[in-house]
């Protein structure tokens, strides 16, 4: 399968038992597609407007649904969303908030800067790998994405 071919999550997650979580979670669930990891927002944009230690990335392979946290060191995860929404690249990109926050504000704000979805990670690892399995169900086989 070509690269334009594969569908791709952007999973952008600064905790490592998270990270670790959800990648478990996709192969134990036969969600095979590519996950490529951004561990906070600076490495999240670079990946997706293909600068700093992405430069030579083709700006053309967009991922299939980026899966992101909001609490990310040097830029959070609303500051990514913001941009990405910005941007004519990468506006209708899907983005899954996928977050511990239980905050009303984050909520809001997520879906004011264009998140499509709001997801509270479960604490329990069942209800957790749960989510993530309809996640992947959801976002790479019934969703018919934006022509980009």
């Amino acid at each position: 399968m070509s690269n334009e071919q594969t569908k791709t999550i952007l999973l952008v997650e600064d905790n490592p038992d998270d990270e670790a979580l959800a990648i478990r979670a996709l192969k134990r669930h036969h969600i095979s597609n590519q996950v490529i990891v951004a561990h906070d927002g600076v490495e999240a944009l670079e990946y997706l407007f293909c600068t700093g230690m992405y430069a030579e990335r083709d700006i053309n392979f967009k991922p299939t649904v980026i899966l992101l946290d909001l609490k990310l060191p040097r830029v959070d995860g609303l500051e990514v969303l913001r941009r990405l929404r910005e941007d004519d690249r990468t506006r209708l990109l899907p983005v899954v908030v996928l977050t511990t926050s239980s905050e009303e504000q984050d909520m809001l704000n997520s879906y004011s800067l264009g998140c499509n979805s709001y997801i509270r990670k479960p604490v329990d690892f069942v209800q957790f790998s749960e989510a993530i399995r309809q996640l992947g169900m959801y976002w790479l086989l019934m969703n018919e994405p934006p022509p980009l």
